[in-house]
């Protein structure tokens, strides 16, 4: 295939392109008079001064470090009864069996009649909290003592809310309804999802 002769109009084009080629490589390549050298960003004083800080917060680390040591033992050491589980039915199943150990320690007359449980939700931003309601019948003198025992335990299990019925009887036997919280890792916390129509 041939190609057509140039005209005397492509042939201006072409040497206009070229010129204009050669002057914008010149434009983009020339090198610049006016840049200033670079020199040090900060004087002398200003260097010390930040050397001192330096030294100072260097002199400051060990004892920071040791608050973080002290600060996680103490962590650990909270964290120590906390229900650890790897779902959230586990967890269910150690708080109900924690009830259970601390309604058998009580006299005859306590009686437990069911438990549930609802949805694990947020305590904080790194734990989570299980509930738990359990419908129990008894003097108050040893409902009280269940709720002491309850808070006594190595666990972090606590009671969150009572609410009490009327007595029914001569047996002063007093039917309540304890709601009561542990504290879980958050990962047994459900995600919440968005909504989406």
């Amino acid at each position: 295939m041939k190609l057509p002769p140039l005209t005397g109009r492509d042939r201006r084009a072409l040497a206009l392109l070229a010129l204009c080629a050669a002057l914008f490589t010149a434009v983009y390549y020339w090198p610049e008079q006016g840049v200033p050298v670079v020199g040090p960003a900060s004087s002398v004083e200003q260097m010390e001064q930040r050397i001192r800080r330096m030294r100072r917060i260097a002199a400051s680390a060990p004892a920071r470090e040791e608050l973080l040591k002290k600060a996680r033992e103490e962590l650990a050491r909270r964290e120590k009864g906390m229900i650890l589980a790897q779902t959230p039915a586990q967890a269910q199943a150690q708080m109900l069996e924690i009830v259970r150990r601390v309604a058998k320690s009580q006299p005859e007359t306590f009686q437990m009649r069911g438990a549930e449980f609802g949805a694990p939700r947020p305590l904080g931003g790194a734990y989570g909290e299980m509930v738990m309601t359990v419908i129990v019948e008894s003097p108050i003198e040893q409902l009280i003592m269940f709720l002491a025992d309850v808070s006594n335990q190595p666990e972090l299990v606590s009671v969150s809310e009572i609410q009490f019925s009327q007595a029914a009887g001569n047996r002063k036997l007093i039917p309540a309804r304890l709601t009561l919280a542990a504290v879980v890792p958050r990962a047994l916390v459900p995600q919440k999802r968005g909504g989406a129509f």
